[in-house]
Order: structure tokens, then C-alpha cells, then sequence
């Protein structure tokens, strides 16, 4: 009975949880550090993501856009996987974007809830950045491969991010995982910036 009640409480707080221009140079580098997630608690408060420079992005903030996206990836796979809270506002400004991720987890949530295999934690492989310089500011192309380590094995896929510099703070403005049977690539989906 309690386990029953548990997974009502769970059900409901999720369902009501926020859930180009030309290129003028481009820079890469690829990261074979391999960094484990376990330490993170999405019931801390969210650190904010500060550019090195408020006015413009640059390859520097590459290490700070990373750190962000393996946060966002640790919260959102506890959301989809475990029922815990995510709080978009510290990584996406676009309304659209943020409904778009509130559907995508709940949907992602709905499918996977009933096998009760927890995520325990998140590594991430080498990964890739690449930063672009445009007319409005520049954006880093992050691909992040992820393994996630659950309660009984693990799952791995590739996700990709785009990421602003807006107002001096480093913001997620795509967020993309192409797997063939995930969310994102049953369905293309964009939106406008808000």
C-alpha cells in the first residue's frame, strides 16, 4: 500500500513540475576525459553558468558550457528514469524549449517508470565542442556521449547541445538526442526564440 501511494505522489509531483548566420571561424576540441556525475544532487541549488566574458562567448567558456550540460543531462535522466525534479531555469531561457523538454520528460517518464531501474549515476565519454562566431554572439556545439548506470545495467547514447552566451550567463538553446527510437527523432520539432 505504501509503495502504491509513493508512486501516486511521485506521478503527481512530476506531472505538475516544470518539467544561422554565416560562420566567420570555427574552433574544436575534443575531450577524452571520461567524468562521472555520481557526486551531483539535484536537490542542491543550481549553480549559475557564467560566461568568461558577459558580452561575448569564446572557446574559453567551452569547460563552464560542459559543466552545465552534464548537470543537465544528470537531472534530466533522474527525471525520465527516477521521477525527480529538474529545474529548466537554470539551463534553458526559450519558453518553448522549456515546454518542449517538460512534454519530452514526462512522456520519457510515463514509458519508463514502471521498470523501477533507478539511475544511480551518469558518465560521460570524450566529448566534442566546437565554437562558431556569428552575427548574434557565437554558440558552442557541444556532443556528449552518455552512459547511464542504473540500479541493474546501463544505457548509452549521444546528445548533442547548442549553447549562448545571453546577458553575461551561458544558456541551452537546442538540446538534441538522436536516438532512432528516442523522442527527438520520432518527431522534428522547432521553435522560435523568445
Amino acid at each position: 500500500m505504501k509503495f502504491t501511494y509513493l508512486l501516486v505522489v511521485l506521478f503527481t509531483l512530476s506531472a505538475c513540475a516544470p518539467v544561422v548566420s554565416e560562420d566567420s571561424s570555427k574552433n574544436r576540441a575534443i575531450n577524452n576525459e571520461i567524468t562521472s556525475s555520481t557526486e551531483l544532487n539535484v536537490l542542491q541549488d543550481p549553480p549559475g553558468y557564467l560566461a568568461k566574458n558577459e558580452g561575448k562567448l569564446s572557446i574559453q567558456d567551452s569547460e563552464t558550457a560542459y559543466e552545465m550540460c552534464v548537470r543537465a543531462l544528470t537531472d534530466y535522466y533522474k527525471a525520465v528514469w527516477n521521477g525527480t525534479n529538474i529545474e529548466l531555469d537554470t539551463f534553458i531561457d526559450n519558453e518553448n524549449l522549456k515546454q518542449y523538454m517538460q512534454k519530452k520528460i514526462q512522456s520519457q517518464y510515463d514509458v519508463n517508470a514502471q521498470f523501477n531501474d533507478k539511475v544511480q549515476n551518469v558518465k560521460i565519454g570524450a566529448w566534442e565542442v566546437e565554437y562558431t562566431d556569428d552575427v548574434d554572439g557565437g554558440f558552442l556545439y557541444l556532443k556528449l556521449p552518455v552512459e547511464m548506470n542504473k540500479t541493474v545495467g546501463s544505457r548509452g547514447e549521444v546528445t548533442e547541445f547548442l549553447v549562448r552566451n545571453v546577458n553575461g550567463k551561458l544558456i541551452i538553446v537546442d538540446w538534441y538526442t538522436g536516438t532512432k527510437d528516442g523522442y527527438d527523432f520520432k518527431g522534428s520539432v522547432t521553435w522560435a526564440s523568445s
